[in-house]
């Protein structure tokens, strides 16, 4: 009786804690050696029931096709308690584009250690996930530029690990995705898209396809762009660009060789009278500013005249008449000061003086 409740409590102890068998742990599951953008990553689940406090010990190997010795394997991540473990991220990774990798992982506590759970096998090159590009749209009249950036790899670049890497693009009127056009095997990362209607929305996404990886990359994001009118003729650009350049060279000419006419025009050198710049830096109670302020123009003296007209010849008037006449000859005006008189009529006219 007492050997069946002894073999039912041990039954009972290894159902309720089955990561621990005889002083042995379990070993972690569903390990999964994975790549994306080139890099090489280790993954796992905790065996059910795992104590919370575990931590992990992983390492990875290079396998040799042509070789038949084994290779030692290389420590990766030690005691981690995540569940992942990155190789591309030790500080010395010896890991190649090219290379082909194992990795496995075991779960420690305390001083107890499970047994090795090893992973798949994958070729870097030709079983990473490739990344959506980057896509970028510009609308030029009725066409559209399309520029691709590579995604960045974790060892090396794109276009070194996959030199015949093309892509392949998708575009479509927006809300007719169904009647969607392709154009594949373009190596170059700067397309226009010429064959579209004016003043039309179209959407655009692109993929990478590389001769050794048989799948292709992840597409990019779905952009929109919208074209314009129909594209003006490049030389009418061309024109534009030459006047410009040309009115800009003839102005920087004319600057240069009348810069003196234009400073002089700009900045003139001449000055006021001397007695003009004493009158306006002249400060109020100056003796100057005071003399100028209470001057009064001075009172013109002249002599009244009355000019009547008279039919007599010049030889019956007198000696005074025939002197006032040629007088009135040389000046028809009276000077300013001497003389104020009023013109009766035409003819002849004699002058007397009145005091």
């Amino acid at each position: 009786m007492s050997a069946i409740i002894t073999a039912f409590l041990l039954t009972f102890s290894t159902l309720c804690k089955p990561t621990v068998v005889l002083g042995i742990l379990s070993r972690p599951t569903n390990v999964n050696l994975t790549s994306y953008n080139m890099n090489l990553v280790l993954r796992w689940n905790p065996s059910k029931g795992a104590a919370n406090n575990l931590v992990y010990r992983t390492e990875y190997n290079t396998i040799f096709v042509h070789r038949t010795s084994v290779t030692p394997y290389t420590t990766g991540c030690v005691n981690i308690s995540t569940l992942e473990c990155d190789f591309t991220r030790l500080i010395h990774p010896s890991i190649t584009e090219n290379g082909k990798y194992t990795g496995r992982v075991r779960a420690q506590l305390g001083s107890e250690s499970s047994a090795w759970m090893e992973s798949n096998h994958i070729t870097l090159d030709k079983d990473t996930i490739i990344g959506s590009p980057n896509v970028s749209l510009l609308s030029n009249g009725a066409a559209i530029e399309v520029s691709i950036i590579d995604p960045v790899m974790v060892i090396s670049t794109l276009r070194n690990v996959y030199i015949f890497a093309t892509y392949e693009i998708t575009y479509w009127k927006d809300s007719q995705k169904h009647k969607a056009k392709h154009i594949s095997n373009i190596q170059q990362n700067r397309v226009v898209l010429n064959d579209l209607d004016p003043w039309t929305k179209y959407c655009v996404k692109v993929q990478i396809k590389t001769e050794r990886n048989p799948s292709p990359s992840k597409p990019s994001r779905i952009f929109c762009e919208s074209t314009t009118n129909e594209q003006e003729p490049p030389w009418v650009a061309a024109m534009l660009t030459f006047v410009f350049m040309a009115m800009a060279a003839a102005l920087v000419v004319i600057v240069v060789v009348y810069r003196k006419s234009i400073s002089r025009f700009l900045c003139p050198t001449d000055s006021l009278p001397q007695h003009f710049k004493e009158y306006l830096l002249a400060p109020p109670n100056s003796n100057i500013y005071l003399v100028m302020q209470n001057s009064h123009p001075p009172e013109e003296i002249y002599h009244k005249v009355r000019i009547i007209e008279d039919d007599r010849t010049v030889e019956e008037r007198g000696p005074l008449v025939v002197e006032m006449t040629a007088s009135n000859k040389e000046s028809d005006v009276p000077k300013c000061g001497r003389h104020k008189g009023e013109i009766i009529s035409r003819g002849d006219i004699k002058a007397t003086e009145t005091q």
